[in-house]
């Protein structure tokens, strides 16, 4: 039995709806080059909100960035809430095709199932299979999912740096500020490592005013700084699969969150948890963490 995809003629239109987070569109991207490289021919519209949108520039997977849908012969809707569905009928797409779970996947001309019953296993899955599987059942041939796809030009410091996320979405997925500090003093001292730091726009950098602080800016200068990075250390956030996505090697702290599911992908890695709660990994857990992956000025 033929695919979908086998049945979209050349040069189809494809309306990809991810429209936010951070992770999720970073984790997006895989999926992305899969369908991209057995379908070159397909024009691949990527719909994001526009604060995400720089996650996409200069993606030569992607051939159109938009916060809205156009016409297209395929939607795919990797995000599911409401809005989104709005979206996908909007396309007045043939092919309407989501993942079954969704709440309003009625609309859907094809339903997805479950990534384990795609891939063929029964496991917890990580966010770069779930959204890869979607390719490998719409008809992408079974090949390894890659690591995330990002642009960026590389910051070229004068030695080399550490950048820190030490802020994060809700406070038990925060560790301790002021061990951040710790650390980030240790890697200037022990390691060579500048400390740079990543904050947001609501986020309190006044602990770190002895380093280098980058608040508030645009995801296109994250990028710039994680790409030219010697490691990353922080919370389980976005900027997390950022670094992951350049290869940079990366210590994550995790709070409630699942680190299968969530943890840096294709990338050398240390993930940190803790039963007790994300204040219960120490510093000297941390510390040992950055050691074992050997990163040195």
């Amino acid at each position: 039995m033929s695919s979908l995809l086998d049945r979209l003629p050349s040069g189809s239109r494809v309306s990809v709806i991810r429209l936010r987070s951070l992770g999720d569109c970073v984790l997006t991207t895989p999926a992305l080059a899969l369908l991209k490289q057995h379908r070159p021919d397909l024009k691949l519209r990527l719909v994001v909100e526009p604060r995400f949108a720089q996650v996409f520039e200069g993606n030569t997977d992607v051939d159109m960035i938009s916060e809205d849908v156009a016409h297209a012969d395929l939607a795919l809707n990797f995000h599911g809430g409401t809005r989104s569905m709005g979206m996908t009928l909007r396309t007045l797409a043939r092919y309407r095709a989501g993942f079954a779970h969704h709440r309003y996947s009625f609309i859907y001309s094809h339903k997805i199932p479950r990534a384990q019953e795609i891939l063929g296993v029964e496991r917890p899955v990580h966010t770069a299979e779930h959204l890869a599987s979607a390719m490998f059942w719409l008809g992408v041939p079974r090949t390894e999912i890659p690591r995330a796809k990002l642009t960026a030009s590389p910051l070229r410091e004068s030695r080399p740096y550490a950048v820190i996320h030490p802020f994060a979405s809700a406070p038990e997925k925060a560790w301790p500020v002021e061990r951040f500090v710790e650390v980030a003093l240790h890697l200037r001292a022990a390691c060579g490592l500048e400390p740079h730091i990543v904050a947001g726009p609501g986020d309190d950098a006044g602990p770190f005013s002895r380093f280098y602080v980058l608040q508030s800016a645009p995801i296109g200068e994250v990028k710039n700084l994680m790409a030219g990075a010697a490691l990353f250390l922080g919370n389980d956030s976005g900027p997390a699969h950022i670094a992951a996505a350049f290869g940079v090697p990366v210590v994550v702290l995790f709070g409630p969150s699942d680190p299968v599911t969530w943890a840096p992908w294709r990338t050398e890695s240390q993930v940190l948890t803790s039963r007790g709660g994300i204040e219960q990994i120490t510093f000297e857990d941390v510390i040992s963490a950055v050691e074992s992956l050997k990163v040195r000025a």
